[in-house]
């Protein structure tokens, strides 16, 4: 996973009023959990710009008086009515502990059915997976060479060696959807050939009126 560097500084104190004043000052309060105690720090808010706002997911270290860790953000909190950034939460890696975390995915090569007119469509953004620090993937990669109209991948179908998936098995992550102009490419003419032959139909049955009468 690639990694991003954070330099925080310890709170002196921490309450509602330190962390207004904080934000006034362009600090982020934070906090550094899953190690032996947590950690009160705060950090520049134009330095999470390229962590936070960005589809890809980082690990970050965290330099903080001296002592560097190896995180990933749990939390984030955002004013509701400004979007503002309030408050990040970030959980530390140890080696030997396997983290959950939210996972970006991505496709790659063509897919017949789209050449065809399908639609590609992508159902999960992201999943969720646990795994260890050190087999934690930058993102999740799908091959849809092989993709054809009707053809989907579901989160059961995707291994990796190290990483447990927690989405449901059955949930699809990305598929290839008819679209209206497949449909209608698929059969040329056929809507001509209906109209003619009601047509024809219709003289058919105005030629036994009249043998009718």
């Amino acid at each position: 996973m690639k990694t991003v560097s954070l330099s925080g500084s310890l709170r002196g104190s921490v309450g509602k009023k330190d962390a207004k004043l904080q934000r006034r000052a362009g600090k982020i309060p934070c906090v550094l959990y899953g190690g032996k105690e947590q950690i009160h720090f705060v950090a520049d808010e134009k330095s999470f710009s390229k962590i936070l706002f960005t589809p890809e997911v980082y690990m970050i270290k965290i330099a903080i008086d001296g002592k560097e860790y190896d995180t990933i953000y749990q939390e984030i909190q955002f004013h509701p009515v400004t979007d503002k950034l309030l408050h990040v939460d970030f959980l530390q890696l140890i080696p030997d502990k396997p983290v959950v975390i939210a996972i970006p995915v991505k496709s790659e090569g063509v897919s017949p059915g789209v050449l065809k007119g399908g639609r590609l469509e992508k159902k999960l953004r992201k999943v969720k997976i646990k795994a260890l620090a050190n087999d934690l993937p930058d993102f999740i990669m799908i091959n849809i060479s092989s993709m054809d109209i009707g053809d989907s991948v579901k989160i059961s179908d995707l291994k990796i060696e190290g990483v447990t998936f927690l989405d449901a098995p059955n949930n699809v992550v990305i598929a290839v959807r008819t679209a209206r102009q497949v449909v209608e490419e698929v059969v040329p003419g056929a809507e001509a050939a209906a109209e003619g032959a009601e047509g024809a139909e219709k003289k058919e049955d105005g030629k036994k009126e009249d043998g009718k009468k």
